[in-house]
């Protein structure tokens, strides 16, 4: 069963990225300590074509939502940030759907990862992802906004944050702009590391 899932790393005081988010900076000021703790994980090391790193409880999370991935959905700025970092070979491996105004070609990049440009709103970014996800599942990557759009719309099954220790004080907040509407929240699994509390929700109707 093919499910939607939001995967994001935030501060405790509810941040996903700090102020002043632009192409130059794409995590905002002072945004870089949601960030650090995934640097020398194993896992994300492999995705980034790299070897070594450690192999831990946060790496074996990592690992776990790179396996179960099979389309990502995220905005145009997260790609238009990302674009350049991630170069001819992007750590997604697997098909990518942006959300954009602007109309673009679809790219074909190294690794299985490529990227197709959705005019036409979530939902039909949503069902092009679910086409392609082989059964896996869609991960709404970003940023911020996009994840709102999803969450407003009652169009994410689970949702996973990686809580850093540090208190931002400001920047892009992930629940700001979901509606009125309440929303519950199963508590499906919560891992606490030295590095980030890792808490994993199912988004109840």
């Amino acid at each position: 069963m093919t499910l939607v899932t939001a995967d994001l790393a935030m501060s405790l005081d509810g941040f996903v990225a700090g102020t002043d988010v632009s192409l130059d900076n794409p995590g905002g000021h002072g945004g870089e300590p949601l960030f650090h703790w995934i640097h020398d994980l194993a896992s994300w090391r492999e995705r980034q074509g790299m070897t070594g790193g450690e192999e831990n409880r946060d790496s074996d999370i990592m690992r776990e939502w790179f396996d179960a991935t099979g389309a990502v959905v995220m905005g145009r700025l997260m790609y238009d940030t990302g674009e350049k970092p991630w170069g001819d070979n992007p750590p997604f491996r697997a098909p990518v759907f942006v959300l954009t105004h602007r109309p673009a070609p679809s790219l074909v990049k190294q690794g299985g990862t490529s990227f197709t440009f959705v005019t036409d709103g979530i939902h039909s970014a949503l069902e092009q992802a679910k086409a392609a996800a082989g059964g896996r599942n869609v991960d709404i990557a970003g940023g911020a906004r996009t994840v709102q759009q999803f969450l407003r719309a009652g169009l994410v099954d689970e949702l996973q944050l990686h809580v850093i220790p540090v208190l931002l004080g400001g920047g892009l907040r992930l629940f700001d702009h979901i509606g009125p509407d309440q929303r519950k929240l199963e508590v499906i699994r919560v891992v606490d590391t030295p590095r980030a509390t890792h808490l994993k929700y199912r988004v109840l109707a």
